[in-house]
C-alpha cells in the first residue's frame, strides 16, 4: 500500500454560520464637493459578515485617570485591501482597527483586531 503524505498545512473549513454579524469597513477619504472645496469624510468600503469575539478588557491608569480598553476580534472572509488605516462600524459603535491578520497565510479568512473608540 502506497503512503500518501498529508499536506504540511491543512486548510480549515470555514463555518459561515458563525459569521452572523454584518459590519461596515470604512475608509477616510478626501473628495471635492460641488463647489470645488475639499471634503474629508469616512466612506464605506466594504460590508462584511463577521464572527465577533471579545479579546480582553484592560484597565490602565494614565495621568491619574482610569481608562477602560475594549478590544475585539472580527473574523471575516479574506478581503483584499483591509488595513489599519480603516475603521469598523457595528451596531452604531466605531472600532479603530489595530491590525489585520491573514489567518494561517492561506487567504481564506482574516482576523481584524480593533478597539472601541471612546466618545
Amino acid at each position: 500500500m502506497k503512503h500518501i503524505p498529508k499536506p504540511i498545512v491543512e486548510q480549515k473549513k470555514l463555518n459561515t454560520g458563525e459569521m452572523r454579524n454584518r459590519i461596515e469597513v470604512q475608509e477616510f477619504v478626501e473628495t471635492v464637493n460641488e463647489n470645488g472645496y475639499p471634503v474629508e469624510d469616512w466612506q464605506t468600503k466594504h460590508h462584511l459578515w463577521a464572527k465577533i469575539k471579545t479579546v480582553k478588557g484592560s484597565e490602565v491608569i494614565k495621568a491619574a485617570a482610569e481608562v477602560n480598553t475594549e478590544t475585539y476580534r472580527f473574523i471575516v472572509r479574506y478581503t483584499e485591501g483591509l488595513n489599519a488605516k480603516q475603521r469598523i462600524v457595528f451596531k452604531n459603535r466605531i472600532y479603530d482597527i489595530q491590525a489585520v491578520l491573514n489567518d494561517d497565510e492561506l487567504q481564506n479568512t482574516q482576523t481584524i483586531i480593533a478597539v472601541v473608540r471612546k466618545p
